[in-house]
């Protein structure tokens, strides 16, 4: 047995038992190891247990299609494609932009890329040419796989030596060779050589929320291996059916539809549906049998506009990732279904790194503990301890496997987490038991009056709200107290953007929060500015308050406090009564 199958094994033996699995825990030695060759081919795909259990399933809800591989199909599939890329030059170092939605050869690509040690750049099908033309150049990419919509992008972009390859096109594309010629290829793939675990794998761009998107560079192991601590928050066991709604693209996509569910051999399980319907998901979340399901937040929050208690599932673990989640969502769901929504924490840079796993006690609002494998401190600016600061990862002896290399200049070198700690850029507060809770990123927490206000709790309160879709909190410059919060606030469909809206707002503001808290401007918009990702640009918010730029596209109708008479007596006593 290899050291990472006994550390797979430990979790899955200590799956609920927290303490110990924390205590005892130790990541796999950095040996030569290629997961693709060596875990997915050589057990998941050679095992009576798994060989011909579904590795991958597709239910694509337009055309009522489904499709299903084995692992022992893909292992096949995917070494035909490795042999093709192969032929068309790529070799160990090479770099490919996968540019593909949520079809077979994604995940065929993928693992053929990891056989051959070219690096893949993940990226989303919503790229423009610009941002395209911005990964070919300072990714490097030496080949595309694409999709036939895609390739339009591309008409002046990249070098005659790129090595473009189209899936699933109707027709001749000029430049571009047929994905599917690798079925002709070799159903043996033999490598040219060792991998070695730091060898790079993946080359993320992250999403810019704060500015231009930064090269996270990904080793043979910290991926594969790292995403063990995923497995074990998620609760993943072998012959789970784990569903994990996020886009290709994304670094979620690759912990939970690639590494987390096959390092537990469990079926990675996708929906397509060419429209978004909460309804018609949790149907056939029910009809499939799915075990397992992880979704964001925005998701959750659509899924309780259904009857929950309606749709008859078979789900035995949920969980939620990318922002914390409202406690009456969790409410909501836990009495429908009597499972608990189990947050976790983790980044592009790393994988799942805390969280609440299966068995331990669930504080609502918080996004659990540190997880097997990671050593995890709350500093200050100063890099001291403190009860409320920045998530630190302690590095050295302790580096947890699941931590990038670095993020990559364009001259190749790697920087970030080469010291003795990574700086997470996240802050969040430590009660007595070692529980955390988000409170922003170190750019969005900011002072008022001296008081430090965290945008998350604010949004929380007001997503509270039934005229509140979507909202984002941002210092607004003041005077007297240096800055107030200011909430953007894009409203639910049908409401109008009027007084009496902001009004009916501000008093359910006055009897939710403390006075120092409260929001004292909001401005009604009919778009918030966000990364292709979708999460919210407050920078670009602040940036408007900052310049007080009224011309701006993203401005809407400002309502302050003060204009509302009504509120005064609220604002003395914290109550209407």
């Amino acid at each position: 047995m290899t050291t990472f199958q006994e550390a797979r094994a430990f979790l899955l033996q200590h799956r609920t038992d927290y303490d110990t699995a924390a205590k005892g825990f130790r990541w796999p030695d950095p040996v030569p190891f290629n997961w693709a060759l060596d875990w997915f081919d050589a057990e998941l795909a050679q095992s009576p247990d798994s060989r011909d259990r579904a590795a991958l399933w597709i239910v694509d809800a337009g055309s009522d299609r489904e499709t299903k591989l084995s692992f022992a199909t893909l292992s096949r599939r995917s070494n035909q494609v490795a042999n093709f890329l192969r032929a068309q030059g790529l070799k160990r170092g090479d770099h490919l932009l996968l540019l593909l939605g949520n079809v077979v050869p994604l995940w065929e690509t993928m693992l053929a890329a990891m056989k051959l040690g070219v690096v893949v750049i993940p990226a989303t099908t919503l790229l423009t040419s610009d941002e395209l033309r911005d990964r070919l150049e300072r990714g490097k990419a030496r080949a595309v796989v694409a999709t036939q919509d895609q390739v339009g992008k591309f008409a002046d972009l990249g070098s005659e030596k790129l090595v473009r390859i189209v899936v699933a096109a109707t027709s001749q594309q000029d430049g571009w060779l047929p994905f599917e010629q690798a079925a002709d290829a070799s159903e043996t793939f033999t490598p040219d050589g060792p991998t070695n675990a730091d060898d790079p794998m993946l080359l993320y761009f992250t999403s810019g929320t704060t500015a231009k998107p930064k090269l996270v560079r990904h080793s043979q192991r910290s991926y594969p291996v790292g995403h063990l601590s995923t497995m074990y928050w998620l609760g993943l066991q072998p012959g789970d059916v784990h569903l994990n709604i996020s886009s290709p693209g994304w670094a979620k996509h690759a912990w939970s539809c690639f590494f987390a569910p096959w390092n537990a051999g469990a079926t990675v399980f996708v929906v397509n549906q060419p429209r978004f319907d909460a309804k018609a998901l949790l149907a056939t979340i029910g009809r499939c049998g799915v075990t397992t399901l992880c979704a964001p937040p925005t998701v959750w929050r659509l899924f309780i506009q259904e009857k929950l208690s309606a749709f008859k599932v078979s789900l035995r673990e949920v969980c939620g990732a990318g922002e914390p989640l409202n406690p009456e969502v969790i409410d909501q769901v836990r009495t429908a279904w009597g499972l608990t929504i189990r947050d976790g924490y983790g980044q592009t840079e790393t994988a799942a790194l805390a969280g609440n796993s299966p068995g331990q006690k669930v504080k609502i609002g918080s996004m659990g503990r540190p997880l097997p494998g990671y050593r995890v401190e709350i500093t200050d600016l100063d890099g001291n301890p403190t009860q409320e600061g920045e998530v630190t990862l302690v590095l050295g002896a302790d580096r947890p496997a699941g931590l990038m290399q670095g993020y990559q200049s364009d001259d190749g070198k790697l920087s970030g987490a080469d010291g003795a700690i990574y700086r997470s850029g996240d802050v969040v507060f430590r009660d007595e038991e070692g529980y955390l809770t988000f409170v922003g990123r170190t750019d969005d927490v900011f002072k008022s009056s001296d008081y430090r206000i965290s945008p998350f709790e604010l949004e929380s309160v007001l997503l509270e709200h039934e005229a509140v879709a979507e909202a984002a909190v941002v210092p607004s410059p003041d005077p007297i107290r240096l800055a107030i919060p200011k909430a953007y606030v894009l409203l639910a469909s049908g409401v109008e953007r009027t007084p009496e809206t902001a009004l009916s707002i501000y008093r359910h503001l006055h009897t939710r929060l403390a006075p120092f808290k409260r929001i004292r401007k909001i401005e009604l918009v009919t778009e918030l500015p966000k990364t292709i990702s979708g999460k919210i640009r407050r920078v670009q918010l602040r940036r408007l308050e900052h310049e007080d730029n009224r011309e701006d596209a993203l401005r809407g109708i400002e309502f302050r406090e003060e204009e509302f008479p009504e509120l005064q007596k609220v604002r003395a006593t914290g109550s209407e009564n």
